[in-house]
């Protein structure tokens, strides 16, 4: 393994790396800082959580020069929070050398970040939209940078920034180093680096196998109804220190929220109807682990580097393997383990497998667990609650009480009751959320299998969609003119999508 030590870069952020407490590189690290110290332009295939803001922070962090008073370099990320989280770690790494990073994002009062600037930062950390504000307004200047960063460029392409991001790097008329990263790489992503990049070095990692290497990987067959419950049995079993519970909608997060939240939990939900001082409130709570649920739509999967995340919840599975990959890989960071659990309906396995076949990897199926488990569990917790407290050196004043209870209540007894009391109870509050339909893996038209639009029995009453239809001869064939056979089916057809 490479250690940060090999790296030519100055003591200031050797020792800020240190503080930070890396010790060994990444393999995206290792073969990144390098090349983007040696002034290369750079194209790094990698997912998240693979170190790669250190990757290019390191390199664009040695190549600020103090004195200069211009913005220096430019990062453009794809979402608020990674253009925050991004400011924070380059502000870490280069904070003993005195370089400042200015995250810059929409939904922010732009007044606020105007005079935010008004500090000469050298570097800042935005999203294309509203740097392009900036550039317009001219209170962020282009023509003194030195370093582009292209941070998840993918992401920024599904988003439909390209347009912005070419806007933005023709502005740049300097001499200066690009470096871009990305998970995929699409065409258009390939085109943008022969357009706008001179030379790249390609590094590639193996990031899927990274991504869920230190993870264990369990599925539980579950009905939707039972899903909540599910839930809260996990969460009094595993105990986990901070937990990401994943949901398939706004709607579906909200009542995620309200219900753990009335079952006792500590937990808060994040999705792009908040506010951006609400997400940022939110994120800095689980970061301070003053809660440890955070419940989350597909907004956090990406870009939010959280350390100490030990398990991660699927209450919905995902639509696409990619966002399996992203949401499971927000634990088992740092060579720490992590835990991962996906919720399936009956229906929607034939959806985990095209997850399996996608990431290469065998899911484990779990049973749910019962009331008993759940029991059995929390007084596992208690006992050990008890351990860690017979361990410390206060109990002093509490030695006579105990003396004085073994006179009156033998020890096993009272051992007993001590464990009894400090055992939780399930907590069986109702708890009622909004149906989510199940996702289906698509079928070709030859299917047999496939459900035809209209398979769907009548309702009672005088219903006219299903009431007003015209006999059918005994094929079964509509005896109705084709333009209203049509109509009615592309009905069918849209009440269904």
């Amino acid at each position: 393994m490479t250690t940060f030590k090999e790296f030519d870069i100055s003591e200031e952020t050797r020792s800020a790396i240190s503080s930070m407490g890396f010790e060994e590189a990444t393999p995206i690290q290792a073969q990144a800082i390098p090349v983007g110290l040696s002034g290369k332009d750079l194209i790094g295939q990698a997912q998240t959580g693979t170190g790669k803001t250190t990757a290019f922070g390191i390199p664009l962090v040695e190549k600020v020069d103090i004195k200069d008073k211009n913005v220096q370099g430019i990062i453009l990320a794809p979402t608020r929070e990674l253009a925050v989280q991004v400011a924070e770690e380059l502000n870490r790494i280069g904070g003993k050398k005195g370089i400042f990073t200015l995250p810059i994002y929409g939904g922010q009062d732009i007044n606020r970040q105007i005079r935010a600037l008004k500090n000469r930062p050298q570097i800042i950390s935005a999203t294309p939209g509203r740097l392009m504000d900036h550039m317009r307004r001219k209170t962020i200047r282009l023509d003194n940078i030195h370093t582009v960063v292209l941070d998840e460029a993918d992401e920024m392409l599904n988003m439909g920034f390209i347009e912005e991001i070419e806007e933005i790097l023709e502005a740049v008329t300097s001499e200066h180093q690009t470096m871009l990263f990305s998970a995929t790489m699409p065409a258009k992503i390939e085109a943008l680096a022969r357009k706008f990049m001179k030379d790249p070095e390609m590094i590639k990692t193996k990031s899927k196998e990274m991504t869920v290497k230190n993870i264990d990987q369990h599925y539980i067959d579950v009905q939707e109804k039972q899903k909540f419950d599910l839930l809260t049995r996990l969460l009094d079993i595993q105990s986990p220190e901070l937990a990401i519970v994943f949901g398939r909608t706004k709607k579906r997060v909200d009542e995620l929220t309200e219900g753990l939240k009335k079952r006792g939990y500590s937990a808060e939900g994040i999705h792009g109807d908040l506010t951006q001082s609400k997400r940022d409130h939110v994120i800095r709570l689980f970061k301070e682990q003053t809660i440890d649920i955070m419940v989350a739509t597909d907004v956090a999967a990406r870009g939010l580097d959280i350390t100490g995340v030990t398990h991660v919840y699927n209450f919905d599975i995902p639509q696409d393997p990619e966002s399996y990959v992203h949401r499971i890989g927000r634990t088992g960071r740092a060579g720490k383990k992590g835990l991962s659990v996906t919720f399936v309906t009956p229906r929607e396995l034939d959806h985990l497998r095209v997850i399996e076949n996608v990431t290469k990897k065998k899911i484990e199926r779990k049973s749910i667990p019962t009331y008993s488990d759940v029991i059995a569990g929390n007084k596992e917790s208690a006992i050990e609650q008890l351990k860690s407290t017979a361990n410390k050196d206060d109990l002093k004043e509490y030695k006579m009480v105990a003396e004085q209870l073994l006179e009156e209540v033998d020890s096993v007894t009272l051992l007993s009751a001590a464990i009894k009391l400090l055992t939780k109870e399930p907590d069986r509050t109702p708890v009622n959320l909004t149906s989510v339909a199940p996702i289906r893996v698509k079928k070709g038209k030859g299917d047999g299998n496939r459900r035809r639009s209209n398979d769907r029995k009548p309702r009672a009453g005088g219903d006219r969609k299903f009431n007003d239809r015209k006999p059918r001869d005994r094929r079964g064939k509509d005896q109705r003119p084709n333009d209203q056979r049509k109509k009615r089916n592309n009905r069918s057809r849209k009440e269904n999508s």
